[in-house]
């Protein structure tokens, strides 16, 4: 403290002055010409100081480094080290994280895998405990964590709360699980209520509960945000809500807003992170200020991590030099006052590897299982359809013939989907039917399913879905691709069936070439592998399938595939 603290009177020299900068001051709104001068990993102050290294920005803008507020790194597909790797150069230097992904797969040893892995890399990584392992009892985990489970967790460094309460039913009937885990929290406890509205939105919030990045429509996100929340407006691969939720942001409240990714998939993260949703929010008409404050201060402040998100003596000299604030282009990335990324590539010898945990997760019990097959018990059957740029689907009917064998219908564009249980082998395997994706040949399968992660696979035919379930159950975990019978093309997720070991660009290769396949097959979606991947997550409305049936998600319960069986 002695240290910084003469450096920023001036009266000793700091390590690095960042000179002719223009200045983002997210308290203020401003935008300031000068410079600013580094002791150690905060910043000192303001002025031209006498410095042992000097960096002349050419008036470049100079602004607090980008947190991602909201995000499961499982769903880059990427380890932590890889997701550094990735992020850092376009200038993020701070992420929290839920890790309900990899714990649901691993249980309490996820947990420490995520807070050992996040250790010395120049990103830091805080995580808030996952809250809902499982997600509901609508499903078959691996793994339940209870209150006394994650209690010993809280006082650990980097965790900083309780993560998304999903399970909104089970919090509404006061259900004493829930309510222990919130109460245990020591730091900010984050939302998931996606339609929660009046009265049963009142006591979600009442509980404690102070965010929420599921909002879709305006009157949603009003209401909420009316109601004390901090509004989380997700730009994923898949859940799209920045373009509607904008226009609500204004003067008087932009202090309640914060830009997430939440689900990011990694041929996007090639492109792009909290940059590329800044870029996307000043074209939609946010002031630039304004929008970086969106994803530096207000995250910072809502999740209590002091002395960052600005820049300001004292604070974290963790900063992102950047061309212009319309397209975010990051020149240098300084994480704890040193230089980690410059012009997009990562400064050499600064990521420590951490060796993933590898081990075989899909256990399949084939002969228990019951099989695919659908006989009508009804002339209505009830159809998942997907709603485009969002991870809602809506429940519809599509009338077939009583007594008949059902196969996908793909001139309706009706395709069958399966969830195959694949932790404890219990044989279980829920069948039903969607509408989106297109396909007219073959099958697509992954072991990615949020949130408990047992093998979902849509497809045209019986033959090519049970084997896309069967390749990705002998490689371990996996994307992949059926055609005709024959395997066209699979991505290995060794790390509990979820996280892949390769770098970004492989895996990027890899996903691109199967999402190509995919959509010569007919497929119409960007990544149908992304929107697969929650058609098994039984917290958002309206209609999911699980290893255990069907379900309606407003009323929280299964219904029979047949609306008049």
């Amino acid at each position: 403290m002695k240290g910084l603290l003469l450096s920023a009177c001036g009266r000793r020299d700091v390590d690095i002055l960042l000179k002719n900068a223009r200045i983002v001051n997210v308290f203020t709104g401003e935008i300031l010409q000068g410079s600013v001068g580094i002791y150690g990993d905060r910043i000192a102050g303001f002025g031209n100081y006498r410095a042992k290294k000097v960096i002349d920005l050419c008036g470049m803008y100079l602004a607090p480094g980008f947190v991602d507020g909201h995000i499961h790194i499982e769903s880059t597909l990427l380890t932590l080290p890889e997701f550094a790797r990735a992020v850092v150069p376009f200038g993020t230097t701070c992420v929290v994280s839920d890790p309900h992904e990899i714990v649901n797969v691993m249980g309490k040893r996820g947990i420490g895998y995520i807070l050992r892995a996040g250790r010395g890399l120049p990103l830091d990584i805080f995580i808030t405990l996952p809250s809902c392992v499982p997600s509901t009892d609508l499903e078959t985990g691996r793994y339940r964590l209870e209150a006394h489970d994650l209690e010993g967790f809280f006082a650990r460094p980097g965790v900083v709360g309780l993560g998304e309460v999903m399970n909104f039913h089970d919090v509404i009937k006061a259900d004493p699980r829930i309510l222990r885990k919130i109460a245990l929290s020591r730091g900010v406890v984050d939302g998931h209520s996606p339609a929660l509205s009046g009265m049963e939105l009142d006591g979600y919030i009442s509980c404690g509960i102070g965010s929420d990045h599921e909002c879709t429509t305006i009157e949603e996100a009003r209401e909420k945000l009316r109601k004390g929340m901090f509004i989380m407006i997700r730009e994923g691969t898949t859940a799209k809500n920045l373009r509607t939720l904008i226009p609500l942001i204004t003067p008087q409240n932009e202090r309640r807003f914060i830009l997430v990714s939440d689900d990011r998939h990694p041929l996007d993260l090639m492109h792009g992170h909290m940059d590329h949703i800044l870029r996307k929010a000043v074209s939609s008409g946010v002031d630039p200020v304004t929008a970086i404050r969106l994803v530096t201060l207000n995250p910072c402040e809502y999740f209590g991590m002091r002395w960052r998100g600005a820049i300001s003596p004292g604070y974290r000299a963790d900063l992102v030099v950047i061309g212009d604030l319309k397209d975010f282009r990051v020149c240098m990335t300084i994480k704890d006052g040193k230089v980690v990324a410059r012009n997009g590539r990562i400064a050499p010898g600064i990521i420590p590897e951490v060796r993933a945990p590898v081990d075989n997760t899909v256990r399949i019990n084939w002969k228990g299982m019951k099989g695919i097959e659908v006989y009508a018990r009804g002339d209505l059957l009830r159809v998942i359809e997907l709603v485009p740029g969002q991870i809602l689907t809506r429940a519809i009917t599509v009338r077939v013939r009583k007594g008949s064998l059902l196969s996908s219908d793909t001139d309706r564009d009706i395709l069958k989907i399966v969830v195959i249980e694949r932790h404890r082998k219990t044989g279980r395997v829920g069948v039903g039917f969607v509408r989106g994706f297109g396909l007219k040949r073959g099958a697509i399968c992954s072991t990615i399913a949020h949130d408990s992660h047992n093998v979902v696979a849509v497809g045209t035919c019986d033959r090519d879905i049970i084997g896309a379930v069967r390749a990705v159950e002998r490689r371990g975990g996996g994307l992949c691709v059926v055609e005709d019978g024959r395997l066209r093309g699979l991505l290995r997720l060794p790390v509990g069936g979820i996280i892949s070991t390769h770098p970004l660009r492989r895996i990027g290769i890899h996903t691109e070439h199967l999402i190509r396949l995919a959509q010569g097959m007919g497929c119409r979606l960007p990544n149908p592998f992304m929107t697969m991947s929650f058609l098994a997550l039984p917290v958002v409305p309206e209609l999911r399938l699980t290893d255990r049936g069907l379900v309606d998600v407003k009323k929280g319960r299964f219904v029979s595939p047949f609306l008049n069986a």
